[in-house]
C-alpha cells in the first residue's frame, strides 16, 4: 500500500534517565518544522487516552485542542515486548495530506479506518511519521504496572514516509527512492505503472519486496525453510507470483536487485560488496521456485475447483511437500473467494509437531531451573581465560535433582563453586572436564555447563570419598583436552576468515562445534565450495599458522565492537560487555566477538586439515576439520595406509594410484570378458525357445521365461528372435536382483494390425503386481511378486487374442 514495507529504515533518538516527554516532543517538532520545513498547521499528535501530560505539552507547544486526539493500547501504548518488562504510553506525529485526500468525510481524523474506495482500501488522508514512547512503567506478570526508577525516550520515524511527505508524492512509490526499480520494473515487464490497479499493485511488490530481498541476502540471510531464511523465502516467492502476474517470465528480481543496489549501494557498501553473492541466491531461488509454483499451483487450483472452501490438510501438504508457503496459499485463495481452512492446517501442523516430540525426550526443564535457582548463588567468577586451576569452595551439591549437603562415591552430582576454571559449554565450544578434589573426596569432572545466566555448575561422578557443601577444594582443568579444544577453536576462526577472503564477505558463521578432536563449522554459501575452492581455505589457514600470528584477547562494549569491525554471531545473545578475539600479524586477519578459549600464537594450532565439506540446506555448507594432536594422527595414518595399500599391491606409495588403475583396467576387460560370454550363453540357449512358440489366430506368440543377467542382456535375446521369428511377438520373463521384469516385442506387421507391445507389458504385468509401458513395438514391465512370473507370461496368448480380436 502507500506507507508500509517489509523493509524500512527507521529513524530516531533515545534518552534513558535524561530528557522525557517534554524535550521529546520539543525535539521533534523542531526537527519537523525547522529542519524539514513542514508546515506545523499540517501536523497532528495523538496521545494515550489518559496520558494527560503529553495533551497540554502539544497544547504548550501551540497545537490546537482540535489536532491532538486520544487513543488507546493499539494505536498509542507500546510494550512489553514479552510477557512482562518496561511499557509507557507514546504520542504520534501525524501529516495531513489534505481534506482532498482519502475518505473525504467529516470524521476523517489520524488512524481513520474510513474505507475510501469500492475496492475496499482503508483511507489513506493522514500519515504516521513519527512515534515518540515514553518509557515510564514495568509491565509484571500478575498484570500489574509499576514506575520505573529511570524513565526513558525510544522514537521511530519511517523515512520512506518522511520522503513521500517531503516529496509530496501520492504513495512512496513515486519518490526517487523507489523510482529506479519502478522503472526498471516497467522496462522487463512491458507494463506501465500508474496504468490500472492490479498493474500498480504488480509492480510495487516486486519492487518492494526485490529492494527487500536485496538487503537481506546482504547482511548473509539465505533461503530455508525455518526463521529468518523462511521470512527471506516467502518473500521472495511472493515477488516471483505477482511478478507473473504482470508478466515477467524467467528470472527477474536479479535485474531489481541490480537496481536497487545502484540507488542505495553508496549508503549501505555492503550491497555493493556482496552484489555477485546478491544475484546468485536470487538466481538460485528463483530457478528452485519455477518448479515448486507450477506444481504448488496447479494442486492449489484444482482442490479449489468448484469449492469454497480449501480443506486444511491440503494446505499443509502443499507446504510439506512442494515448499508452498501457507501465506501464498491463503493469499490465492482469497483471489478466488474460497475460505482456507487453517484450523485443519494446524491440527496437521501439531500432528507434525507431536511426531518430532514422540521421537525426543524432553525433561523438566522448568523444574530443573528452580532447582537451581534454590541454590541461591548469585553466580560464578570464571577464571578459566587465565588459569585452568584453581582453590575455591563449594557452594551449591545437587544429586537426583535435588539439592543435598553432601556427595558421596558412586553419586553422579552437580557441583557449583564460588569461582571455577572450568569453561562451560558455549559458542559452539564443549565444556571442560577434569578433577574437583577436596580433603576427604574427589568428583571426576565430565562436563561443564552455564545453566542459568552467570550460574557455571560442573557435572562428574564422585570416584572417592565424600564432598559436603562449604568444603575448600581444587579444581583442575583436564590440560590436554584444554588445550586441544583451544586449538579447535582458533582453527573455527581462521576457517571463517579464510572462506570469507576466498568465497567473499556474504559467508557468515550458521554454527559450530568445537571439540578436542575436531571442529565443525557451518556458514552461509549458496553453492558447494569447489575443491580448488577449498585447497584455497586450507592454505590460506596454514599460512597463516606458520606465520605464528599473535592472538590478541581484550573486552569492549558490544555496540563499540561492531562498531570496530568485529563479526558476531547473528544466533547468539551478547551482553553489555563482550570479549574480542583478534588474529593479527600486522593486519587483522580475524576479529570476532567469541567468549571461548583460544591459543597464544597461530603456530601453536599445529596444523589445520579440511575433512570434508557437505550441504546442510538451502544456502546452508558445513566442513569439518581436524587441528594439532589430530591433524598430526591423520598424516601418520594415512602414510602407513599408503604403505600397507603399497605392499598389498606389491608396489611402492609413488607408484599406488597407477597400480590401482592398472587393476581396475584389467577388472573391467573381464567384466566384459564375462558379460560376452553370457551374452552368448543366452543366446545359444535362445535357440531352443523357438520351439516353445504357439499359433495364436494365425499370429506366432512367443512366450517364456529365460535366465538373463541384466535387463539389456533380455532385451537382447528378445531382439534375437523376434528377428528369426520374422512375425510375431515376442514375450520375455526373467528374475533380476530378485525382482521380476517384462520385455514385450511385436514385429511392425502386426503393429499395422493393432497389436501394441505396451499394452500386453502392462497387461501382463498386473499377474506380477506392477506396471510398464513403451513403444507400439517394445515396451518393459516390472512388479514386486517374482512368484507369479509365469502366471503373467501365461497371460499373453489370451491379450494377443483379445486384442486381435478387438
Amino acid at each position: 500500500d502507500a506507507t508500509h514495507n517489509t523493509l524500512f529504515e527507521m529513524l530516531g533518538n533515545f534518552s534513558i534517565g535524561d530528557y522525557f516527554k517534554e524535550g521529546a516532543i520539543s525535539f521533534a517538532l523542531e526537527f519537523m518544522t525547522q529542519n524539514m520545513g513542514l508546515p506545523v498547521d499540517r501536523l497532528h499528535a495523538t496521545i494515550y487516552l489518559d496520558d494527560d501530560e503529553a495533551r497540554q505539552l502539544w497544547l504548550d507547544a501551540g497545537f490546537p485542542d482540535e489536532r491532538i486526539s486520544r487513543h488507546g493500547d493499539e494505536d498509542n501504548w507500546w510494550g512489553p515486548a514479552g510477557l512482562e518488562g518496561p511499557c509507557g504510553p507514546s504520542s504520534e506525529i501525524h501529516y495531513d495530506l489534505g481534506t482532498d485526500k482519502g475518505c473525504l468525510q467529516s470524521d476523517c481524523a489520524p488512524n481513520c479506518t474510513n474505507v475510501m474506495n469500492e475496492h475496499g482500501d482503508e483511507c489513506n488522508r493522514f500519515v504516521e511519521i513519527w512515534n515518540l514512547v515514553f518509557m515510564q512503567f514495568y509491565h509484571h506478570l500478575d498484570g500489574t504496572r509499576t514506575n520505573l526508577p529511570s524513565t526513558g525516550v525510544d522514537t521511530g520515524m519511517g523515512f520512506e514516509r518522511l520522503v513521500r511527505v517531503m516529496q509530496r508524492a501520492e504513495t512512496m512509490y513515486e519518490t526517487d527512492l523507489f523510482q529506479p526499480m519502478v522503472q526498471k520494473t516497467e522496462e522487463i515487464s512491458g507494463r506501465k505503472y500508474g496504468t490500472d490497479r492490479d498493474t500498480d499493485y504488480g509492480i510495487r511488490t516486486v519492487v518492494e519486496h526485490g529492494r527487500s530481498v536485496t538487503f537481506l541476502i546482504a547482511d548473509g540471510v539465505v533461503p530455508g525453510n525455518e526463521g529468518r531464511g523462511y521470512v527471506l523465502r516467502r518473500v521472495i516467492r511472493r515477488a516471483i507470483r505477482y511478478g507473473r502476474r504482470i508478466g515477467l517470465e524467467g528470472n527477474f528480481l536479479g535485474e531489481i536487485a541490480e537496481a536497487a543496489i545502484a540507488k542505495m549501494g553508496e549508503m549501505y557498501p555492503e550491497l555493493v560488496n556482496n552484489r555477485e553473492f546478491i544475484l546468485t541466491v536470487l538466481r538460485l531461488e528463483e530457478d528452485r521456485f519455477q518448479q515448486a509454483f507450477l506444481n504448488g499451483n496447479a494442486i492449489l487450483m484444482d482442490a479449489m475447483e468448484g469449492q469454497d472452501s480449501l480443506a486444511g490438510e491440503t494446505v499443509f501438504q502443499l507446504w510439506d511437500t512442494h515448499g508452498f508457503p501457507v501465506e501464498m496459499t491463503q493469499e490465492i485463495a482469497r483471489e478466488h473467494g474460497v475460505e482456507v481452512d487453517m484450523e485443519g492446517f494446524e491440527r496437521a501442523m501439531e500432528a507434525q509437531r507431536a511426531r518430532a516430540r514422540a521421537t525426543a525426550k524432553f525433561g523438566d526443564d522448568r523444574a530443573k531451573i528452580r532447582v537451581y535457582e534454590s541454590l541461591g548463588i548469585g553466580g560464578t567468577r570464571f577464571l578459566g581465560y587465565e588459569q585452568t586451576t584453581a582453590s575455591s569452595i563449594v557452594v551449591g551439591l545437587i544429586a537426583d535433582n535435588e539439592t543435598v549437603d553432601q556427595v558421596t562415591e558412586g553419586q553422579e552430582v552437580e557441583i557449583a563453586l564460588v569461582q571455577t576454571p572450568f569453561y562451560a559449554e558455549g559458542g559452539g565450544q564443549i565444556g571442560d572436564s577434569g578433577e574437583i578434589v577436596g580433603s576427604e573426596g574427589r568428583i571426576e569432572i565430565n562436563d561443564t555447563q552455564e545453566v542459568m545466566p552467570g550460574l557455571i555448575i560442573q557435572f562428574g561422578k564422585v570416584t572417592q570419598g565424600t564432598m559436603n557443601m562449604g568444603d575448600s577444594v581444587d579444581a583442575y582443568v583436564d590440560p590436554v583436552r584444554r588445550e586441544d579444544t583451544a586449538r579447535n577453536h582458533t582453527a573455527t576462526h581462521m576457517l571463517h576468515a579464510a572462506l570469507r577472503q576466498v568465497l567473499g564477505a556474504h559467508v557468515r558463521q550458521a554454527g559450530s562445534y568445537v571439540a578436542p578432536d575436531r571442529l565443525r563449522f557451518d556458514f552461509t554459501h549458496v553453492q558447494a565450495v569447489t575443491d580448488e575452492e577449498m585447497w584455497q581455505v586450507q592454505l590460506l589457514v596454514n599460512e597463516k599458522v606458520r606465520q605464528n600470528a599473535r592472538i590478541l584477547k581484550d573486552e569492549d562494549t558490544y555496540q563499540s565492537a561492531i562498531r570496530r569491525g568485529a563479526l558476531a554471531f547473528f544466533g547468539d545473545k551478547y551482553g553489555d560487555t563482550v570479549r574480542l578475539v583478534e588474529i593479527a600479524n600486522g593486519d587483522t586477519f580475524s576479529f570476532e566477538v567469541c567468549g571461548g578459549t583460544h591459543v597464544q600464537l597461530t603456530g601453536e594450532v599445529g596444523a589445520v586439515y579440511v575433512l570434508g565439506e557437505s550441504s546442510i540446506g538451502a544456502g546452508m555448507r558445513r566442513i569439518e576439520a581436524i587441528s594439532g594432536r589430530a591433524a598430526e594422527r591423520l598424516v601418520w595414518e594415512r602414510f602407513h595406509r599408503e604403505d600397507r595399500l603399497a605392499r598389498t599391491l606389491s608396489t611402492t606409495p609413488q607408484e599406488t594410484e597407477e597400480r590401482v588403475q592398472s587393476l581396475m583396467d584389467e577388472l573391467s576387460e573381464l567384466q566384459r570378458e564375462r558379460e560376452n560370454m553370457e551374452r552368448k550363453l543366452t543366446l545359444q540357449s535362445a535357440e531352443g525357445l523357438l520351439d516353445s512358440a504357439q499359433q495364436v489366430d494365425g499370429v506366432t506368440v512367443l512366450a517364456t521365461r529365460v535366465t538373463a543377467a541384466n535387463a539389456d542382456s533380455l532385451r537382447e535375446v528378445g531382439d534375437w528372435l523376434r528377428d528369426k521369428l520374422g512375425s510375431g511377438v515376442v514375450v520375455l520373463g526373467s528374475v533380476i536382483n530378485d525382482r521380476p521384469i517384462l520385455i514385450s516385442m511385436v514385429t511392425s506387421d502386426l503393429v499395422e494390425r493393432g497389436l501394441n507391445a505396451s499394452d500386453i507389458a502392462r497387461g501382463a504385468a498386473k499377474a506380477i503386481g506392477g506396471g510398464g509401458g513403451g513403444r507400439p513395438d517394445v515396451a518393459q514391465a516390472g512388479g514386486r511378486d517374482a512368484s507369479k512370473l509365469d502366471d503373467a507370461l501365461e497371460l499373453v496368448s489370451g491379450l494377443v487374442r483379445e486384442s486381435l480380436s478387438s
